[in-house]
């Protein structure tokens, strides 16, 4: 879809403006590139840390994008998942949803559902009386 993207910008710069060839090939060497950093890409990681509060042991996940992730009683799916790249000090964030299996009310589908931050978890507290969960990082 991309490269189709890419071949009807060049047919039009090609018949409709007159720019040199160097001009040319530098927006295309711009465009490709800005097409293929994308952060949101299906096969970027998200790292949680997830605290189980009786037993006080934590264990580190590694979920992939848009996949779900069984830990004990809780269904974790990452859906989004950036690093900051304009900060000196880099923000991670994450939109994730959670569900808890053993909870069968359909009033309430996530326990959480929102943006988390790595560096602030508490601007979106995840309320669980068993589980606490961090934001690490993406990969």
């Amino acid at each position: 879809m991309h490269i189709i993207l890419i071949k009807k910008i060049i047919i039009k710069l090609v018949k409709n403006i007159k720019v040199g060839k160097s001009k040319l090939f530098s927006f295309i060497f711009l465009l490709l590139i800005s097409l293929n950093n994308n952060s949101f890409s299906a096969e970027a990681l998200v790292e949680i840390k997830v605290l189980d509060k009786v037993s006080a042991k934590n264990v580190l996940l590694t979920i992939k994008i848009n996949q779900e992730r069984k830990y004990k009683n809780l269904l974790i799916k990452p859906l989004k998942c950036k690093n900051s790249e304009f900060d000196d000090n880099p923000e991670v964030t994450a939109y994730l949803q959670v569900i808890d299996i053993t909870k069968k009310s359909n009033d309430q589908v996530f326990i959480f559902n929102g943006w988390t931050f790595a560096s602030s978890p508490s601007l979106r507290p995840f309320d669980h009386p068993v589980y606490d969960i961090w934001l690490i990082g993406c990969k």
